[in-house]
């Protein structure tokens, strides 16, 4: 299939099965990380994301304000959302505020109100289910919304961001016992429990941050020019971790043996086996740009990018001179 060539800018497991999706609305799926096969999907919109929280049930977002869910394991597709609907639920939501004197609340419906006028082609960049019910997608200009019916219905968040800037968000993922969440200028978001909202969690870095990844109690944050930052301590301390790359770092992942793997969008590969403290380069096959990584079950990784997917060892080589 021409599809695997096209370029791909996302990839998930679902239980062993390979998704990766891209531009014009392309996904596709491989049982053997090899074999590609084209999914039904009906959208042409570019696709950003795509996550399974468990083997069978998945959703996928992208440009457009589009989001995707399967429930064959990424066979077929149906859409939930566009950026219409999340345009009109936006004015539901915001367009009539309870306290109009209110400026967050004024703020909140001049931006619904924006939304709505410009189209609704606002781009969604991220998704993340903790279950088959509940979860998030995020966008450009503080887009957020929220479903617990496994996005039958959707709730716009926006309201709950501490980003009175409207920065994009990037990425979400689980650390540090909740959810961490990255955008433009170095901003990090976690979700406090109790008052069920994202508050601003301070950096000392102020460049854009492309995704989030973390154990239960490991945050690392990485983005452009090769930036990245680990906390221990859920996000009240962080230091810089020494990547030695200057490019964009697009993807990351924590795979099953615990070690933590990071891609540059130049084509580098980066691994650490103390949980970020320090990082290594892994010599790879073929140096491509690298938008998404997955695990696979044998310790390698999967690598999306503009020739499609290809599979990497991560086995480290040892040149001579360091035996």
């Amino acid at each position: 299939s021409q599809a695997i060539h096209a370029p791909l800018n996302a990839l998930a497991q679902a239980g062993g099965r390979l998704i990766a999706a891209g531009q014009r609305g392309h996904i596709l799926f491989s049982d053997d990380s090899r074999n590609w096969v084209q999914a039904q999907v009906p959208v042409s919109s570019d696709l950003t994301a795509v996550m399974f929280p468990s083997a069978r049930q998945g959703w996928a977002v992208g440009h457009e304000g589009v989001v995707l869910h399967s429930s064959d394991a990424g066979a077929t597709w149906r859409k939930q959302l566009d950026g219409r609907q999340i345009a009109a639920l936006m004015l539901k939501h915001y367009g009539n505020p309870a306290n109009p004197d209110d400026p967050e609340a004024q703020r909140l419906k001049q931006d619904a109100e924006l939304f709505a006028q410009q189209g609704a082609d606002k781009p969604l960049l991220d998704v993340w289910f903790s279950d088959e019910r509940t979860g998030f997608v995020t966008g450009a200009f503080n887009l957020i919304l929220r479903t617990e019916d496994g996005g039958q219905s959707w709730t716009p968040w926006q309201d709950r961001v501490d980003n009175p800037r409207s920065m994009h968000l990037y990425g979400l993922r689980p650390a540090a016992g909740t959810l961490f969440m990255v955008a433009e200028q170095g901003l990090v978001l976690k979700l406090d429990a109790a008052s069920q909202r994202f508050v601003k969690v301070p950096l000392p870095y102020e460049g854009t941050l492309f995704g989030v990844l973390g154990d239960d109690r490991l945050v690392l944050v990485y983005g452009l020019r090769g930036n990245a930052l680990r906390s221990l301590d859920g996000g009240a301390s962080w230091s810089k971790v020494d990547t030695d790359i200057e490019t964009g770092i697009t993807s990351g992942l924590i795979s099953a043996d615990g070690s933590i793997v990071l891609a540059s969008q130049t084509g580098q590969l980066l691994r650490s086996s103390d949980r970020g403290a320090t990082f290594s380069r892994v010599a790879v096959d073929r140096v491509a740009p690298n938008f998404a990584l997955a695990s696979l079950a044998d310790g390698a990784v999967a690598l999306a990018g503009l020739g499609g997917v290809r599979v990497q060892s991560l086995q480290q080589h040892t040149t001579v001179g360091e035996l």
